[in-house]
Parts: structure tokens; sequence; C-alpha cells
């Protein structure tokens, strides 16, 4: 509610986390409707553009500048519509057209505690439909009392403690922005460099497109952490021409030197290797044969902590595919991708079977858990000034063509 007396306005707001990402969850009536007004709303109470965002609520990384709305649906096949939004930290940007795996964990949960489905004890299974994707997500919540459970065995990488399961299942989000697993039609695809060496990519698109290439074609042995690649400009840039070239592939943008400023967070890249010993950032050590393979994920050109939610359902969707990048160095077997990344290891169920036609793999089961947790119910402030001359007839044709962002 606003006081018109007042210098700033109110916002009531529950910040959640979701997995390995955090953000800001609101129901979709307590917002201005979707243009311009919103974006800068949602700007202004993250702090961005700010590399700090030291006067907002987000916390000066991507994967704590992220926002969920939510709303009852009237869709038959679902009971939540949930859009994802990514704040750009140093950028004039939010970004819609993705969506992120790990904030996604975190809407059964507001959902059953802010009273917008039906709920049944023990487990509540939540119907989201994400509208970025136009995709169902799958949500088996626990629930004790009422509420969305919080405490249990469940650990996730990157996560300190346990708390209660919540399984995702992403079976439907396959070609979710392609309209195809396999966008080029190919398992794999050769990307020639500006310096003239090819490399052999592996473009699919499960829940959000990413493109996975050898972290050995990289120079890299796939166990390196975070200052050892965001300090590295020179891999930094060459995984962004991959990007970019692969980008130019999914049909994302035109030319590659501009998939920033066009596709700021996707495609994806997974730096992929085959299994063996190394330490998370922590200092853990990880066994080669607690793992099927490794991956260091570049999102907005830099490293994941983790792994993205929706990266580990690509990778997954690409280790079952013939002659893909993944299957070729991956050591899975049964119906779970065991997914070594900087945090630790983190298990991804697939279960597939073969047909007859392209991409020869059908998904029966597709996805993860996670733990959520609600942090704050509040009220947030912002300047009334801060949406004064905002033109709600600014074309937002290009933002809303970006693939979003998804740091998990």
């Amino acid at each position: 509610m606003t006081d018109l007396t007042s210098e700033q306005a109110t916002l009531r707001c529950v910040i959640m986390r979701g997995g390995t990402s955090k953000g800001l969850y609101f129901h979709e009536h307590d917002l201005p409707n979707p243009g311009p007004k919103r974006d800068k709303l949602l700007q202004r109470v993250m702090g961005s553009p700010d590399v700090l965002q030291i006067d907002g609520l987000g916390g000066s990384r991507p994967i704590t500048s992220k926002v969920a709305i939510i709303s009852k649906s009237q869709r038959d096949d679902a009971d939540i519509n949930y859009t994802f939004a990514q704040v750009e930290i140093e950028r004039n940007l939010v970004v819609y057209t993705g969506n992120c795996g790990n904030i996604s964990s975190g809407v059964g949960p507001f959902a059953i505690d802010e009273g917008l489905v039906n709920v049944q004890e023990e487990n509540t299974r939540v119907r989201i439909y994400n509208t970025n994707t136009e995709r169902i997500i799958i949500a088996d919540v626990p629930v004790k009392n009422g509420k969305a459970k919080v405490e249990g065995s469940f650990a996730v990488p990157g996560v300190p403690g346990t708390g209660a399961e919540i399984a995702m299942n992403w079976a439907n989000t396959v070609g979710a922005k392609t309209g195809h697993l396999l966008p080029t039609g190919k398992p794999s695809d050769e990307i020639t460099l500006e310096d003239g060496k090819s490399i052999n990519a592996t473009l699919c698109d499960a829940a959000n497109p990413c493109v996975c290439v050898l972290a050995s074609d990289f120079g890299i042995d796939g166990s390196e952490l975070v200052d050892e690649i965001d300090g590295n400009t020179q891999l930094i840039d060459r995984v962004r021409e991959v990007r970019g070239k692969a980008g130019v592939l999914f049909g994302f943008c035109k030319d590659w030197q501009r998939v920033d400023d066009e596709s700021p967070g996707l495609p994806m890249v997974g730096l992929v290797s085959p299994s063996k010993d190394y330490k998370t950032l922590s200092g853990t050590e990880i066994a080669e044969k607690d793992m099927d393979l490794r991956v260091r994920l570049i999102f907005m050109n830099r490293l994941h902590e983790s792994i993205a939610g929706t990266a580990s359902v690509c990778l997954a969707v690409a280790s079952c595919v013939k002659d893909s990048v993944v299957q070729k160095i991956v050591s899975r077997t049964g119906d779970v991708l065991r997914i070594g990344h900087p945090s630790g290891t983190t298990p991804t169920k697939v279960k597939a079977h073969p047909i007859n036609e392209a991409p020869f793999v059908k998904f029966e089961y597709l996805g993860f858990s996670r733990t959520a947790r609600r942090l704050m119910d509040c009220t947030a402030y912002y300047p009334q000034s801060a949406l004064e001359n905002v033109d709600e007839h600014v074309n937002r044709e290009d933002t809303d063509s970006l693939p979003a962002v998804i740091h998990e």
C-alpha cells in the first residue's frame, strides 16, 4: 500500500531461499502489470543497477538477484502460474524469457504457505505453469500441520545443513525454448572459433537451453574453482565466443558478438569432463567413484558456484543422447546422473526409453530434488519517485526476446 504523504511506498515481499539461489517472491496482484513500471519497481527493490545492490534487497550476485511472481492458475492442468525474472546487477535490464530451477523449488512451498493451493498433509503436489517457458513443472512438497515442511535430512551441495526434500519433475520441459530437444537436429555440432580452432558442442534444450563442451578443449582440467576461472579472462572470452556462436545456432541472436546484449543468460555453457577426484569450494574432497562426470557451468560470463537446476536437467538429457559430448564421457549407470560441481555432487533423476524417431529418446521422468526455506515475510520500501515518469509505452520487444537467466 502507498502512503501519499510519505516519500516511500511499500510492497509486500517474501524472501526465500530456493535450492542454492535466493530471491524475492511476490503475489502478482501486488505488482504493476507487465511492462516498464513493473521492471523499474523490481530493479529498485532489488537495488539495481549497482554492483553491490547496496540500496536494495539484492545480494550482489546473480544467484541472489532473482524474482518469482506467483498467482493462482486458471488452467486445467496447473494450480499456480509462476513467472521468473532475473534482475541484472550492473545493467538496466530485467530478463524474463527463461526459468530458474532453484527459484522454482520455492514456488510450491510459497503457494502452500500463502493458501494458494489445497493442502494435503504429508505431501502436496503442486502443478506449476511457468509462463517464461510455457511448460508445466510438478513439485511434490512435504507438508506438516498445513504448511510446507522445512526440516528434513536432504542435503543440497552449496546449502548449509539439511532440509525437507522437494522433488521436482521437469519431464514436460523438453524443448522449452526452441520446441526441440536438439535444436540443430544433431547430437553434436562443430563450432569454429575466430582463431581457427574447431570444437564439438552439444546444443540441448530441456528446462533451459545449454551448450555442452569439453573442458579440455579450453585448456583446463575441469576441477578449477572460482579464481582459476573467473580470473582467466582469456578463458572467459573464449567461452563467451562459444556461447555467442551457439546462441546463433539456437536462434537467440544474429551476431555472436552481441550475445550478451541480445541473450544475456542463455544458453548456459557447461564445461564437462570425466569423473576425477577434486576439492570443492569448501575444501571437501570429492571422490571419482561418487560422480558420473564433472561440470563447470559458466553463467553470465562467470563460474556458477554449484550447478543450475535447469542445467542439471540439460546434462541429464544430454547424457541419454547417443554421440553427444556428454554421453561420450559420462559413466552413469541406472536412473541417476551424479554431477560433480564446485560445491559438491548433485544427483539428477532421468528415466528414458528409446524411440524410433529423432532424437531417439523419450523421457518419463526428468528432475532433481531441492530444499527451500522462507527467510522473511516483509514489507519492502522503495522511493515513490522511482516510478514517476516511467513510460509504459516503451517497446519491450528486445527485452521480451531475451532468454532469461538461471543461476541456481
